[in-house]
């Protein structure tokens, strides 16, 4: 019985102390150096831009496929008139057998290539349209810092 007496008695008294440890209105303050706002910033961009590329380090994006043909010197007649046209952007044939797909661009954003589908559709008015590619991207030194 006495046993039982101080163990119910130990109970009783971290019962007591726990309640005061909960019940108590401390305040913590928390002093935080200013450089981990710049470095949180630029992780954020690292995750941002980590986001965008595939494994093998190149960079998620858009072309504008304009045609997909099975004669090669068809292919190859479009993208020389592509280039003509459009010397501004990059043009490219992709040989996915049995089909040469002539694709245009380098766009992160699918809103800009889609500009450029529309002016492609006055020349080519059927099967242009835009799609997902790792493309060439080469990002702007202040955006790497």
């Amino acid at each position: 019985m006495g046993f039982v007496k101080l163990v119910r008695g130990f109970t009783i008294i971290i019962f007591l102390m726990l309640g005061k440890v909960v019940c108590a209105n401390d305040t913590v303050i928390v002093v935080k150096d200013a450089r981990m706002d710049i470095l949180s910033s630029k992780q954020a961009q690292i995750n941002k831009r980590t986001a965008m590329m595939t494994s093998a380090g190149l960079y998620r994006g858009f072309r504008v496929q304009v045609v997909s043909s099975s004669n090669r010197d068809n292919a190859q007649k479009i993208k020389t008139d592509l280039m003509n046209k459009f010397p501004d952007h990059k043009t490219y044939i992709l040989f996915q057998s049995p089909n040469f797909k002539v694709r245009i661009g380098n766009f992160l954003k699918k809103v800009d290539a889609e500009k450029l589908r529309k002016q492609l559709n006055k020349y080519f008015p059927q099967g242009v349209y835009v799609v997902e590619d790792t493309i060439e991207y080469y990002p702007k030194v202040e955006d790497l810092f």
